[in-house]
């Protein structure tokens, strides 16, 4: 379809099953599935192509919570030139938070309040992010957005039940700070030279990114010569640098660094063949 390969799919869902995918040749795309590809930067457009969507700008972003989360967030959107409202519940709060963020607008009120959130044009807003203390409160808030036509929604939550449901209930993103830490300490405690973790979004896959050593059973190996595991896949390599969708034909050097997905289940044999 297109000339090079320049995308490769690392995992998928399809609509109202909680099973997580990882593609191969052989598998089809159907109406309602949720992909995650890895990309180089030459194959964004071409991804906005063949999946028919459009790059959707963010310029309005409405925040519910003036915590410490919800306040570096605003803080960090301001600093890239976004047009960002805060609604904060307590009174003594929103004060500080307007003296604080001299270019967001701070409004007092409860954010629960549907009528609260009309008056402060949501339908308007290109992205909604509640990260009250209330997991409910912002899940339930982001619904509202959603209702009204918002196009991205992001919700703090602390129960990690929620993960499972987020893909079927239609919020986009949600966040776990507890995951987000354990993210961290994982990555320290990984057997192989793991360089960077993190867990897919609202899905129970893992992307590890680990350093090829010259004793690794990958070394100096084509992918398809590899006896890995078909829970986990390579999505790409980054050599000298340079990231590169990495197929069967790829052969693996030390020195490189290998971005890989896979489910819980089966980490444990992509770490030992990265020792």
């Amino acid at each position: 379809i297109f000339p090079g390969i320049h995308f490769m799919p690392i995992a998928m869902q399809r609509k109202n099953n909680q099973d997580i995918i990882i593609p191969r040749g052989n598998t089809s795309f159907r109406d309602g599935d949720q992909v995650y590809f890895i990309t180089t930067k030459g194959g964004v457009d071409d991804l906005y192509k063949l999946t028919g969507k459009k790059k959707q700008e963010v310029k309005n972003v409405m925040i519910l919570g003036g915590n410490k989360i919800g306040r570096q967030t605003s803080l960090d959107l301001c600093r890239k030139k976004l047009n960002i409202k805060l609604i904060e519940s307590d009174k003594k709060t929103a004060f500080d938070l307007a003296d604080e963020l001299p270019k967001a607008l701070i409004i007092h009120g409860d954010g629960r309040n549907v009528e609260l959130l009309e008056e402060e044009s949501i339908q308007d807003m290109d992205a909604f992010i509640a990260v009250t203390g209330n997991s409910e409160t912002n899940i339930m808030t982001c619904l509202v957005a959603k209702s009204k036509n918002v196009k991205r929604t992001i919700a703090l939550v602390e129960n990690m039940d929620y993960f499972q449901l987020s893909h079927s209930i239609g919020i986009d993103t949600l966040i776990n700070k507890k995951l987000l830490a354990a993210n961290n300490i994982f990555r320290y405690i990984r057997k192989g030279e793991v360089v960077a973790m993190t867990r897919l979004n609202n899905m129970d896959a893992e992307l590890l990114e680990f350093i090829v050593k010259p004793s690794s059973k990958v070394a100096n190996k084509r992918i398809v010569d590899l006896d890995f595991p078909r829970s986990a896949i390579i999505g790409g390599i980054i050599r000298n640098g340079e990231g590169q969708i990495a197929l069967g034909n790829f052969q693996i050097k030390p020195g490189d660094r290998a971005v890989i997905c896979c489910l819980p289940h089966s980490i444990g044999k992509v770490e030992k063949m990265f020792l």
